[in-house]
């Protein structure tokens, strides 16, 4: 009998730690500490990403699109052309659309109209928790259904994503609905689970074969999805409009052989831009010209030519 009650005690110990270090785990992802504001504003205005006057004077609009989960997402819609071209920009984990706008200069600067907006849980979106992609997908989807709505049927669209809100595009592409005319995906990651496994061996020194299977079934009963279901490359093959592929080849926070996997895993259209410099997410602030040039030539092979 003591040996039952003592095998007992050791089990409900167990369950008690691998339920709290669950929690742990899930919530470490699920509530991933952000970049604050004033930090993201001051790195774009020191960068010379963000001139506010400039931003000021632009011919813009803020509004609210709802999101299918029930809160809403901020988005700045800036059209100075007549045109019917028109970018979403997708930002990345912990950043918000500030971070959007030095892209959104670029496509300016080549007579797109473009709208960038905060992921849920980030800016001044709503939403409580991230989910790198899973449910952000479906998000992406109102903002192009609302402006396709706003803006009619002839609507010459692309899409813009870094990071996480990279992988958020090519999920959409791949599994929600191929709804724009052309992406431009910058160091997303192929797959979650992987991209974690990755992390926890480099920075944390635990061990993935452990820990991911627990966090699975915590994301699953807490946030109905898993691991599993964030794989933009078990999609990307799907996507049947061009994908321009971009990722430094310094880059050790995502590998750009993930990107490189997205390339040669990806059907029709496509093309691939390595940068020489810069670390996770600074291939335009570090690349800036050939980041440039790699993006006219995919426009004038894929998508100017075909907009005549």
């Amino acid at each position: 009998m003591k040996k039952f009650i003592k095998m007992v005690r050791f089990l409900c110990s167990l369950l008690l730690f691998l339920s709290s270090f669950g929690i742990l785990i899930t919530n470490r992802l699920m509530y991933i500490k952000k970049k604050e504001d004033e930090a993201i504003l001051h790195r774009e205005k020191s960068s010379g990403h963000f001139h506010p006057d400039d931003f000021l004077h632009l011919p813009k609009k803020e509004m609210t699109v709802p999101s299918p989960f029930g809160y809403d997402l901020k988005v700045i819609l800036v059209e100075p052309h007549q045109t019917n071209r028109y970018m979403i920009i997708s930002h990345g984990v912990t950043e918000n659309k500030v971070n959007s706008i030095k892209y959104m200069k670029l496509f300016l600067e080549r007579g797109f109209n473009v709208a960038i907006y905060d992921h849920r849980r980030h800016g001044e979106s709503g939403g409580k928790t991230t989910s790198y992609g899973y449910y952000e997908k479906f998000d992406l989807k109102a903002i192009v259904h609302w402006l396709k709505n706003k803006k009619g049927s002839d609507l010459l669209l692309g899409i813009h994503g870094e990071s996480m809100g990279a992988a958020t595009m090519l999920l959409y592409a791949g599994s929600v609905e191929d709804g724009a005319h052309f992406y431009i995906s910058d160091c997303a990651f192929s797959d979650f689970k992987e991209q974690l496994s990755y992390l926890l061996k480099k920075n944390i020194k635990l061990p993935p074969k452990l820990v991911l299977p627990l966090a699975d079934t915590f994301l699953r009963a807490r946030e109905r999805y898993t691991l599993h279901d964030i794989s933009p490359i078990s999609v990307v093959h799907r996507i049947k409009h061009p994908v321009l592929f971009i990722h430094s080849k310094k880059d050790d926070y995502i590998l750009p052989s993930m990107t490189e996997a997205l390339y040669q895993k990806k059907k029709g259209p496509k093309k691939l831009f390595l940068a020489e410099n810069g670390a996770h997410a600074k291939s335009f602030h570090e690349n800036k010209e050939a980041y440039e040039a790699a993006i006219d030539a995919f426009l004038q092979e894929f998508v100017f030519q075909r907009d005549r």
